[in-house]
């Protein structure tokens, strides 16, 4: 499984031969930011899945700090916010919503934001932040929760798929033993 995610993830050169990483150098050339298994690999999974949910770009900068905090494999991290983008996001988002409304206790629902119009504005504004105010603390704390839910399932599922992997590669190393002293 190492090999098959090398070949796809940039290596440690690239980041030492950049330029504009040279002042982050030092911290980011820790071997354990670059080196993958079992652990690193399950740690930038549950990373990246836990700042996946972070909006705009700030996703892999989140990622990237997150790798460097806990030591896990930054690349993988990195990569693995990707699982949000613009066909995934608004489920993710009205996911969380729901989720943020069954844990506050709120039972109103969805409420659709206010039709913008531009003969009132200041009013469209007004109601525009109200709306928002409703609609972001159950969207704030369900965004925490699925976050913490995705990062922990992509962890124990990343830990699982390594060790399914490992095993049929023993199976695979005995049987082509056996078929070796059979012959």
């Amino acid at each position: 499984m190492r090999k098959h995610l090398k070949k796809h993830l940039p290596k440690h050169e690239a980041v030492h031969n950049n330029r504009w990483l040279r002042p982050f150098r030092n911290s980011l050339l820790h071997p354990r930011l670059w080196h993958l298994n079992r652990h690193s690999a399950a740690g930038a999974v549950a990373a990246g899945m836990f700042c996946g949910l972070i909006p705009g770009p700030l996703q892999m900068i989140g990622a990237a700090v997150c790798a460097l905090v806990f030591r896990v494999n930054l690349p993988l991290a990195m990569l693995v916010t990707l699982y949000t983008n613009p066909f995934t996001i608004v489920p993710l988002y009205v996911l969380a919503y729901q989720i943020g409304r069954v844990v506050t206790g709120d039972s109103a629902g969805f409420v659709e934001p206010p039709a913008f119009d531009m003969t009132h504005f200041i009013a469209w504004t007004q109601a525009m932040q109200t709306w928002m105010i409703g609609v972001g603390k159950p969207l704030g704390i369900g965004l925490v929760l699925l976050a913490i839910m995705l990062a922990v399932a992509g962890y124990f599922l990343t830990k699982a798929a390594w060790r399914i992997w490992l095993i049929r590669a023993w199976r695979r190393r005995n049987r082509a033993r056996r078929a070796g002293n059979n012959e």
